[in-house]
């Protein structure tokens, strides 16, 4: 019996090791043996869950051709991989990946750094910043206090508490977007949220068009999901949506959903513009396609000078064309799960009839402390405090950046929380590999992107600042020295870092 349990292609596997491929070397560079460099980068996907573990990978004859080497190449590449443990083979089953035992399995989206990891371990890997106390604690007091009556019934609602509705229909209309309670239903955070809108509208098989680069966890939701992503590349820098780009690949694609992040987006921190936002809005609308608008990150403009555009579904007033998704999870704590769909009453009513099979309704007490937050003004003074966090942090790590590795390249967003980095002509998943042997976790560009691409990028979050940031620089700084080496510099084990 096989022991695989899906495959990869040779033209697939081509493509992503070509990505991979650093820009022409510096003098003195060493270049390992082409054996060599194709089993690290099988290595990489590897580790980086770009290949699954338990993938069956290509004959050597078939990859022999797709990467233009010879058979002999392949055969010593995959005998390196069988005795570092990340390939087995069987004869008359063929070769698949694996992982050497104690290694834990990659995970394929950008999850949590383990508690017992962060004595040693500086972790740029999630956007996410500590609660904002007293707040959190205030709020859950508060839940607390107007728990009784829910206590007294099942405690299941599917469309969220009804307090808690009327309250993000309230505030979504002092933003100047009509709502009533019947369009808003409340979900266990934004991913909760896109997981249901991706099953009701985007079944397996169906065209999803999303941002090149996108938020990664987001990307992998779909893929695990059947869909087929279509990516629409962003313009350079902060200047956003190509609209020119968007026009045409809804036009001849004609994807049944489309995911954009208009607000502070992630990973490059653009925000984009009330005229971008008018001219998707109807190239969505004549395209058939559903326009998903993330606005996690609305709330974390960060200089004083933004002014927010109106919201992406401010240019539908119809209601037939977007679905907005929010959380409290970005402007507030990752750990409070609640999010929200404002969509058109009947897409309420299908999304809420739906999750009688998924997970029937999202905790009470949490939607209660947010409710509390809502309702007493404490979530405007929490954001607040968050904003503060945050800019400070952006300070930090821009200026450590530019002290320690002054090639690097990124625009500093005016808002969220993640600098889009490209990172001097060095690959994004060596420097991820490396940053883990000196102590920063750092998420690689392909992470974010459909096919391998992004590779020369990383993704940095404004989630640690002061000494830690300048920490934080000085071992990205050492993993990059690692990988202009062709990773033969000595490291030492990461040293305990207390903020």
């Amino acid at each position: 019996m096989a022991q695989w349990t899906s495959a990869v292609g040779a033209a697939q596997l081509a493509r992503l090791l070509t990505s991979q491929q650093d820009r022409p070397a510096g003098p003195g560079t060493r270049r390992p043996p082409a054996y060599r460099a194709l089993a690290d980068g099988i290595r990489l996907l590897v580790l980086e869950g770009r290949v699954p573990v338990a993938a069956r990978l290509p004959a050597e004859r078939e990859l022999a051709l797709a990467c233009s080497v010879s058979r002999t190449t392949v055969a010593a590449a995959y005998e390196a991989l069988r005795a570092e443990g990340f390939l087995e083979s069987r004869r008359g089953a063929g070769s698949w990946t694996a992982v050497p035992a104690g290694n834990p399995l990659p995970a394929r989206g950008l999850e949590p750094l383990p508690p017992e990891a962060l004595g040693s371990m500086i972790d740029l890997g999630c956007a996410a910043l500590p609660a904002p106390e007293p707040w959190l604690t205030r709020a859950v007091r508060g839940a607390l206090e107007e728990l009784p009556p829910y206590a007294h019934t099942h405690g299941d609602y599917p469309a969220g508490l009804p307090a808690l509705r009327s309250m993000i229909a309230d505030r979504y209309t002092a933003r100047g977007i009509p709502t009533m309670p019947e369009q808003i239903m409340v979900t266990t955070g934004a991913m909760g949220a896109i997981d249901a809108i991706c099953h009701l509208f985007g079944g397996r098989g169906e065209r999803i068009a999303v941002e090149s680069p996108s938020y990664a966890n987001i990307l992998q939701l779909m893929r695990e999901a059947g869909a087929r992503l279509v990516p629409v590349a962003m313009a350079e820098g902060l200047a956003g949506w190509d609209m020119d780009r968007w026009r045409q690949v809804l036009r001849e694609a004609a994807p049944r959903i489309a995911y954009v992040v208009a607000d502070f987006h992630n990973p490059t921190g653009a925000l984009a513009d009330e005229d971008q936002r008018r001219r998707l809005v109807e190239a969505a609308r004549s395209a058939g396609t559903v326009l998903v608008a993330d606005e996690t990150m609305t709330e974390l403009w960060l200089d004083d000078d933004v002014e927010m555009p109106r919201p992406v579904c401010g240019f539908d007033p119809a209601g037939s064309t977007v679905i907005t998704v929010g959380s409290a999870s970005k402007a507030f704590w990752a750990g409070m799960r609640i999010g929200w769909v404002r969509a058109a009453p009947d897409v309420i009513r299908s999304l809420v009839a739906a999750r009688a099979y998924a997970d029937l309704g999202t905790p009470v007490l949490e939607q209660l402390a947010v409710n509390w937050l809502f309702s007493t003004g404490g979530w405007e003074q929490a954001v607040d405090l968050r904003r503060d966090q945050a800019r400070e942090n952006r300070q930090a790590l821009v200026a450590a950046l530019r002290r320690e590795l002054p090639d690097w390249e990124f625009a500093v967003p005016k808002g969220g929380l993640t600098l889009w980095v490209r990172a001097g002509g060095l690959s994004g998943s060596r420097l991820a590999e490396a940053g883990e042997r000196v102590g920063v976790r750092v998420p690689s560009g392909p992470r974010f992107g459909v096919d391998g691409a992004f590779e020369g990028y990383v993704r940095l979050p404004f989630t640690v600042g002061g000494a830690v940031a300048d920490e934080a620089a000085a071992r990205l700084a050492a993993a990059a020295k690692i990988v202009r080496s062709g990773g033969t510099a000595g490291t030492e084990s990461p040293r305990t870092f207390v903020a």
